[in-house]
């Protein structure tokens, strides 16, 4: 048989070195040695070969707007969201549209093929919900984007949000967002996640919420939305954005929440570039991380992933779409430094993540979606501490971008010498 393409010798995120063919748009096998030909061929002895990066939380219509109008001189959240809300009305659709196009070619450079955006529905224009859709259509060829209605000044704050929330819906969103904590009191929030679980199950819809994005350890939406979860089936369904108040909660309330959780089948996204910028701004010491319990979730039984959440926006002032950098991260705020804890936080990029999003073609394997990337490393604890360069990104079949790798030759008196700052194979 003659295959499209053939990635060979390359080193999978389980420690085995296979060869990967490629037909159409589909893995056609996979094995330690394929010996039929192929149009073309990628030398991976050595290399990393990784499923690609996914990403289950961002704001691509705020992406690439830092400055604009102005910088968020307190860096904290609220006034982010204040910044927002005077640029959403003064942006054009073109603008934000160029923006997120932007951002998606740094993301297919960086293997990131999986993108999950948050949509601001608060405005009546909808501009928002707009230019995200045709971003969608531009981008479908080669990166996965879902789009979430989000209300991101309340759902009932807002005075059309809920209007607004249904008509991006019926523009075609395809996944019902909602921030309980951005209410007004904790019951409007409370009420805010019954209405938006039934929207949801109504439409057959998914569930993704900013919940609990505070620091205050009363801000317990969480458990609403694990009891709606359940009330209506939506197990396997529903994901709880930030959940940072977690952070400062009690012991014991936590252990008897994260019981409820599991039961539910929610998934938790904790954005940990953001989360570590955003929160605690108003403590003096000790100052809390405000990064959600990531550990104990796993720990439970509930499956959490990495989100980026932001990138050079009114909420975030740095950011490249390197999903690596975000579990680099995570991988230190919560402490995950057992050698089996890092593996993870590569998977969380990759695989979790793409679990959370209901990714059902992902995967290095027969049959999937031939979606992978060739990373200038030996494992994924050496592409976690590197955040190499990719050598190659494969998307749907189809190479799409290409970089070189990051040796350096250094000059020395006496001695002239060549760096690689990888790790041997086996490490």
């Amino acid at each position: 048989m003659m295959f499209d393409l053939l990635v060979k010798g390359g080193t999978l995120p389980d420690g085995s070195v296979m060869d990967i063919a490629i037909k159409g748009d589909r893995i056609a096998d996979i094995a330690p040695m394929i010996e039929d030909e192929a149009a073309e061929v990628i030398d991976a002895s050595g290399d990393l070969v990784s499923p690609p990066f996914c990403d289950p939380h961002f704001h691509l219509d705020a992406t690439l707007s830092y400055g604009l109008p102005r910088v968020n001189a307190s860096g904290t959240l609220l006034e982010g969201i204040s910044l927002w809300g005077e640029l959403r009305d003064i942006a054009t659709v073109d603008e934000m549209v160029e923006r997120a196009l932007t951002y998606c070619d740094w993301a297919a450079s960086m293997g990131l093929l999986a993108i999950r955006s948050h949509v601001d529905t608060t405005p009546d224009h909808l501009n928002t919900a707009t230019a995200m859709l045709e971003v969608r259509e531009k981008v479908k060829d080669y990166i996965d984007l879902q789009l979430v209605a989000f209300p991101q000044d309340g759902l009932y704050r807002a005075p059309n949000g809920r209007e607004n929330l249904i008509r991006a819906l019926d523009m075609g969103i395809e996944i019902v967002g909602g921030i309980p904590h951005f209410e007004r009191t904790m019951q409007a929030g409370a009420d805010s996640l019954t209405d938006l679980c039934q929207i949801a199950a109504d439409r057959g819809l998914r569930v993704d919420i900013h919940c609990d994005e505070t620091d205050d350890p009363l801000s317990r939406h969480i458990e609403t939305l694990a009891y709606e979860t359940q009330r209506l089936s939506l197990q396997g369904r529903v994901a709880g954005s930030h959940l940072t108040s977690m952070h400062s909660m009690d012991n014991y309330y936590v252990s008897k929440l994260l019981p409820l959780i599991a039961e539910a089948e929610i998934a938790a996204i904790p954005n940990p570039l953001i989360n570590i910028v955003l929160q605690g701004r108003h403590d003096t010491y000790p100052k809390r991380r405000g990064l959600t319990r990531v550990k104990e979730m796993q720990a439970a039984g509930i499956t959490v992933g990495w989100g980026q959440d932001c990138v050079l926006d009114p909420w975030y002032s740095l950011g490249t779409a390197d999903m690596l950098d975000v579990a680099f991260m995570g991988m230190h705020v919560a402490q995950m430094t057992h050698p089996a804890e890092m593996a993870r936080c590569f998977t969380m990029v990759t695989e979790t993540n793409a679990q959370i999003m209901g990714l059902s073609d992902f995967g290095l394997r027969k049959g999937a979606l031939a979606s992978l990337v060739v990373l200038d490393a030996a494992g994924p604890v050496d592409a976690l501490r590197l955040r190499p360069a990719r050598l190659a990104v494969v998307s749907k079949g189809k190479v799409i971008s290409r970089s070189p790798r990051g040796d350096a030759t250094l000059s020395l008196p006496g001695r002239g010498a060549s760096v690689r700052r990888r790790a041997p194979r086996h490490a």
